[in-house]
């Protein structure tokens, strides 16, 4: 594999590290353990915010570091550090073994190789100037403010990243991947008749600067958030109670990824944690509803050719036609449940350990025009963008934010509102589905998860969807 060269130039030809003592330690360490891997990490990362006409912040990162896990049972142990020598691996290895005493276990068979390549792994930070980059975001300050003399304050921020990872399993088995990451980030403050109200839009993908350095495509996003915010400018109170819901295409999504997506992940169904444990062929959406995550896509925010435990990245269908058929599974969890692993074990740096996480988490489109839903509607809230949520694994229990909305009214898009939030369960509201569109969208490349204090990059998407009886919090009074 070409990335596994490209790794070893980084960990072996530039580090006191040596590959043959290094295989050695991991085998020692691993001894009598069920799984575990030794995971190199060589990290590059900036970032550039552009405020009020002028640079304020410009910073650049590189970091790297191991993190060695030994897995016997349900424990585990783990060590990390940012000196990537021998001396520093050994004291690792002493540490991480203590797990293993008194376990007699069988190291698990290694992950299969991939080839596939899902995005370029070039290194975006490199191929283009810092001044390239600064006066990018000159000009969108300037196209922002020209656009209309209500806008107030234009940010503007270019976050980059090029990540390298190599995993030493305790068969001398290596596995890598190369991974780049860029992110364009504008939002709009405007100002009529004392009231201020803003928008903002964000795109980005494993892909490189290139494409947001091309004018046709930053200046959609400026134009979006202004759009954005000059519609909060005429937004009205949002009424209270229970009504349909429709929810736009593309990003609303993250509320199926929180509602529905965290409670489908291994570790909450195999500790009993998840509302959906036990659940597994059950009727757990309304039919018709099909969820997927799916690490495979080229240049998605989300996608991995291998994940952070070496497994390929697949397409797994977690909900077919209402019917739950799978939870997604790192190497540990799929063990301990007697499943294979499906290539979702993803961990933020080498400093974390890893566990089940989401990719590009979506719902398949269905039949029905987006238009026909709507009109479908007498009375009700059309969600198009959410801000901030909160759901409770356990009982599925979950609140949203919805940054643009709009009443319904007779069929039609009626006046934008604001302040609107959804209230609900996750699962009831699956079963509440009642017309799903055939205009299925992703997410333009903004999506961070959290869990257990761990972030990672992923996708988000869904087609129009109407949503029968949804709790509306408002601010009319």
């Amino acid at each position: 594999m070409a990335d596994l060269a490209r790794t070893d130039d980084l960990f072996f030809a530039q580090a006191d590290l040596n590959l043959g003592q290094a295989q050695s330690l991991v085998a020692d360490s691993l001894h009598g353990a069920d799984d575990g891997e030794l995971f190199l990490e060589y990290r590059q990362s900036e970032s550039l915010a552009f405020d009020d006409g002028r640079l304020k912040m410009a910073s650049f990162d590189t970091s790297q570091g191991f993190g060695l896990r030994a897995v016997a049972g349900e424990s585990r142990g783990f060590a990390h550090a940012s000196d990537l020598s021998m001396a520093a691996i050994k004291r690792a290895a002493d540490t991480v073994a203590a797990v293993t005493r008194g376990h007699n276990g069988t190291l698990a068979d290694a992950p299969a190789a991939t080839n596939r390549v899902l995005y370029v792994d070039d290194n975006p930070l490199a191929a283009v100037e810092f001044a390239t980059k600064v006066k990018l975001l000159q000009d969108i300050d300037a196209y922002a403010r020209a656009a209309d003399s209500r806008v107030r304050q234009v940010s503007a921020s270019l976050l980059g990243e090029w990540q390298a990872v190599q995993i030493i399993r305790g068969d001398g088995a290596r596995l890598a991947d190369i991974r780049p990451l860029v992110r364009l980030n504008v939002s709009v403050v405007v100002e009529q008749d004392g009231r201020m109200e803003t928008g903002s839009y964000g795109a980005g993908g494993r892909v490189p600067y290139d494409l947001y350095l091309d004018p046709t495509k930053w200046r959609s996003q400026v134009d979006e958030a202004l759009r954005i915010a000059l519609t909060n400018l005429q937004s009205i109170d949002t009424p209270a109670g229970e009504m349909d819901v429709v929810l736009g295409p593309g990003w609303p999504g993250v509320m199926l990824h929180e509602a529905v997506g965290h409670g489908l992940e291994g570790d909450f169904n195999r500790k009993k944690t998840s509302t959906f444990s036990d659940l597994m062929g059950q009727l757990v959406a309304a039919k018709g509803v099909t969820v997927i995550d799916d690490g495979t896509l080229p240049d998605r925010r989300g996608s991995l050719s291998v994940d952070d435990e070496g497994t390929p990245s697949q397409k797994n269908i977690l909900i077919e036609d209402g019917i739950l058929t799978g939870y997604m599974q790192d190497r540990q969890n799929a063990r301990l449940m007697g499943v294979p692993a499906t290539g979702n074990g993803r961990r933020q740096s080498y400093r974390h350990h890893p566990m089940p996480r989401m990719t590009n988490t979506f719902m398949a489109a269905g039949n029905h025009d987006p238009q026909e839903i709507l009109q479908s509607v007498k009375k009700g809230l059309y969600a198009v963008n959410f801000g901030g949520g909160q759901v409770d694994i356990t009982s599925g229990k979950f609140v949203f934010s919805a940054s643009e909305a709009y009443l319904i009214e007779d069929g039609k898009i009626g006046p934008a509102v604001k302040g609107a939030t959804l209230i609900g369960n996750g699962p009831d509201a699956m079963k509440r589905i009642s017309m799903i569109g055939n205009d299925l969208e992703l997410d333009d490349g903004i999506g961070t998860c959290g869990k257990d204090g761990q972030g990672v990059p992923v996708g988000v998407g869904q087609p129009t969807l109407r949503i029968d009886g949804i709790t509306v919090g408002g601010t009319q009074v």
